[in-house]
């Protein structure tokens, strides 16, 4: 059987957080402390171009400094930065991205224009988006832990997909007290690109998840959405 296209953003090989640092609290990070801490089972590389070293790990300026394939990235950078991210994840031949940041759609035309270029840039390159503004994508069997969220989850077989990061992070906190476990966690934010259909057709799949948990405030692509 073929491999389903969004496989890079579930089971990706190999991770690049754009934004990782030293810096107490910022976003990028919370994510690559989260990615360290989890487990990760891939390649993990810190994007940084102003510190040589991070959390330890040796930190890359850009991704073409990465001589190895990248299947995903992380971004939790300034939005003014992200479309020249995607530009150049592409040209790496990265094929998926959690784009962390805010402030795109949601606060106007400037952030629209800028969600726009991201697309655009996407577009041309195939590579499948999940965000922006949102909370990331947790697969605890692999340690995939691409959040900012403060605090692990437990490998189980329930996929949650959710629109709202605060419904994520309080059901996760619920979840550990509960012994309650995750195939995959997915904060899909303002869902600009991969939506709920495309989520749905990957989970239902996946052999590690047999129940499935939405929570839904609107839908982009009804029919794919139906057809899921």
């Amino acid at each position: 059987m073929s491999q389903h296209y969004l496989t890079p953003l579930f089971a990706s090989r190999s991770v690049a957080v754009f934004g990782a640092s030293d810096r107490v609290d910022a976003v990028g990070q919370i994510v690559f402390a989260n990615m360290l801490a989890s487990g990760y089972q891939g390649a993990l590389y810190p994007i940084n171009p102003k510190s040589a070293e991070v959390q330890g790990h040796k930190a890359y300026t850009s991704i073409f400094q990465i001589s190895e394939p990248v299947e995903l990235v992380v971004i939790a950078t300034p939005p003014q930065t992200v479309p020249d991210i995607i530009e150049d994840c592409g040209k790496h031949g990265v094929k998926a991205a959690v784009i962390i940041t805010a402030g795109f759609s949601e606060t106007g035309a400037t952030g629209q224009a800028l969600e726009r270029a991201v697309l655009e840039n996407a577009l041309r390159y195939g590579i499948r988006l999940v965000g922006p503004n949102c909370l990331g994508l947790m697969r605890p069997g692999i340690g995939l832990y691409a959040t900012f969220n403060n605090g692990g989850a437990n490998a189980g077989n329930l996929a949650f997909v959710s629109q709202s990061g605060a419904l994520c992070t309080a059901i996760l906190d619920w979840a550990q007290s509960n012994d309650v476990g995750f195939s995959s966690v997915v904060s899909m934010g303002s869902s600009a690109d991969v939506d709920f259909g495309e989520i749905l057709d990957y989970l239902v799949s996946d052999q590690q998840t047999h129940s499935i948990l939405l929570y839904i405030e609107g839908i982009r692509q009804s029919r794919r959405f139906l057809s899921a």
